[in-house]
């Protein structure tokens, strides 16, 4: 959560209030039916990604980890400060549990300096800007601003310099690539059509996984 809060609950009885700096993790599973909603008025600013489960895991059980940012682990040092959501970075690695490899880093850089995080060569990997403007790959590089998001290429480490006068806030989010089909529609994701068939169709009739939903309404 960027600014503000939310609130969220699902057909399971879980509830609660994400605030500024909280992650909420869910693992969907099976399925899961769940609402979020501002937590009152003013400005609400967030960050949501979906990561793919391998077919082996897609009907587990949904569970929750919620993180309180003030159990999040985090680094300064030079000048870069990075808060450590999933994965490692500058020696620290995050408690949380992935099921897919995944790397989640909150970066910001102050005016004028730099930082060079290494990726697993095989991972996929990306970077999106949330507020400043850097230059990626190389010192000389034409500059990036907010609300861009660059994909990063095989093999590629992140090298990034904040040459302005101003603070550089992104995220750098990469993960192992599981290699198997993808198919989605709506919400569901699955490997095959008939999957994403049968998985409406549960979602539809209410039964495996979704039995408690027909008689569900947030509150």
């Amino acid at each position: 959560m960027l600014q503000g809060a939310f609130t969220h609950q699902d057909f399971a009885g879980r509830k609660g209030t994400i605030r500024t700096g909280d992650v909420q993790w869910m693992t969907a599973g099976r399925g899961i039916v769940h609402s979020e909603m501002p937590a009152g008025p003013g400005t609400h600013k967030g960050l949501q990604l979906w990561i793919n489960l391998s077919s082996k895991d897609k009907m587990i059980e949904p569970r929750y980890q919620e993180l309180l940012h003030q159990d999040i682990p985090k680094v300064e040092k030079d000048g870069v400060s990075v808060t450590i959501l999933a994965g490692e970075s500058m020696g620290i690695k995050s408690q949380v549990f992935t099921r897919t490899p995944t790397m989640y880093l909150d970066f910001t850089l102050k005016p004028g300096s730099e930082h060079h995080q290494p990726i697993p060569e095989t991972w996929n990997a990306f970077i999106y800007i949330v507020e400043g403007e850097g230059a990626f790959g190389s010192s000389d590089s034409t500059t990036t601003p907010a609300h861009h998001c660059l994909v990063l290429g095989p093999g590629e480490g992140l090298s990034v310099w904040n040459k302005s006068s101003k603070p550089l806030r992104f995220v750098l989010i990469g993960g192992q690539p599981i290699n198997e089909p993808v198919v989605k529609y709506g919400p569901f994701v699955m490997n095959t059509k008939s999957e994403i068939m049968q998985a409406y169709q549960d979602y539809q009739l209410g039964k495996n996984g979704f039995e408690r939903s027909r008689q569900w309404c947030s509150k």
